[in-house]
């Protein structure tokens, strides 16, 4: 295992690594809509929140070498599901086919009470 780290994206925030590589696979933890310039969420409600949820996930893959063309599973976290469709619709324009697998879920509360959360598993 070889953990990934970059600057480009937020420090994690407890016990776990940015990402981990094994062998051609990136394990990416759940990636806050966290700006590593400001350390604030952006304004913008959810669609904002995701665009930087997802720019933070680009970084980590950038930094181990892949990108989010070799996504194959994603994990959105939603604090309410009637985000559903605006996180989507942004979501769409990170991905194109062949789409990732992917689940979305509603949880009671995401860390620092974010809109949202991703994480994803992409190869190299």
């Amino acid at each position: 295992m070889k953990p990934i780290s970059t600057t480009a994206a937020p420090a994690a925030i407890g016990p776990y690594s940015q990402a981990i590589r094994v062998n051609n696979l990136i394990f990416c933890s759940g990636q806050l809509p966290i700006d590593p310039a400001t350390g604030a969420f952006p304004d913008g409600g959810i669609e904002a929140q995701t665009r930087q949820s997802l720019a933070n996930v680009k970084a980590i893959l950038n930094e181990a070498g892949t990108d989010l063309a070799h996504v194959v599973k994603t994990t959105v976290f939603l604090s309410s599901m009637d985000d559903f469709a605006a996180m989507n619709a942004v979501y769409a324009e990170a991905f194109s086919a062949p789409f990732p697998a992917r689940s979305a879920v509603a949880v009671k509360t995401l860390p620092k009470n974010a809109l949202v959360e991703i994480e994803c598993i992409a190869e190299i």
